[in-house]
């Protein structure tokens, strides 16, 4: 692989930390002058998160297009804002003008069971424009549950594991660290 070839990468797993670690990438490649755009599958508009407020103080590209939590909202209500935000996606990694897209949350969008979704989000035509994007696009993918296809797709692959979270100990999640 050269250095100007585009990666796919997955971050993975039960644990904390996936979209921090890709937080951290959009950072570096920022930092490093490259075009970067962010698209959240499942976070919402409606609420405020820590890293929306900075990102958008550097300048960097943050979409969240989600409806939340998929028992916070309708059946109907998910479908529309995940084929939205497919949609949107596909458009701006087809556009050619990014150098970094992370995807964060696409796995638990991809891997939601509670309704139908394969009609607006397949996994067949995720893998397939994985393979089509321009060949410069870095491409980072997020989420818990990575569907195997892409994991043997991927270049860079990290599970993140859970080994302790308070979480479990009833201690919600805390402002600046979780959200």
């Amino acid at each position: 692989m050269t250095q100007n070839k585009g990666r796919l990468i997955v971050y993975t797993g039960d644990g904390k930390g996936k979209t921090t670690a890709a937080l951290g990438l959009a950072l570096r490649a920022a930092g490093r002058g490259k075009k970067v755009a962010i698209i959240q599958f499942i976070k919402s508009p409606e609420r405020t998160y820590g890293e929306h407020i900075m990102l958008k103080k550097l300048g960097i590209e943050i979409h969240a297009m989600g409806a939340g939590f998929t028992w916070t909202k309708t059946p109907q209500e998910h479908r529309r804002a995940l084929a939205e935000a497919w949609r949107f996606a596909k458009e701006k990694i087809m556009s050619g003008s990014y150098d970094l897209m992370i995807l964060d949350e696409l796995n638990n969008a991809l891997a939601i069971q509670r309704f139908p979704i394969d009609d607006i989000l397949s996994l067949d035509e995720v893998v397939e424009l994985m393979k089509m994007r321009p060949s410069h696009l870095h491409l980072v993918v997020t989420g818990r549950s990575a569907a195997k296809e892409l994991i043997a797709l991927a270049d860079i692959v990290t599970n993140m594991q859970a080994v302790k979270h308070d979480y479990h100990e009833g201690i919600s999640a805390v402002k600046g660290i979780e959200f």
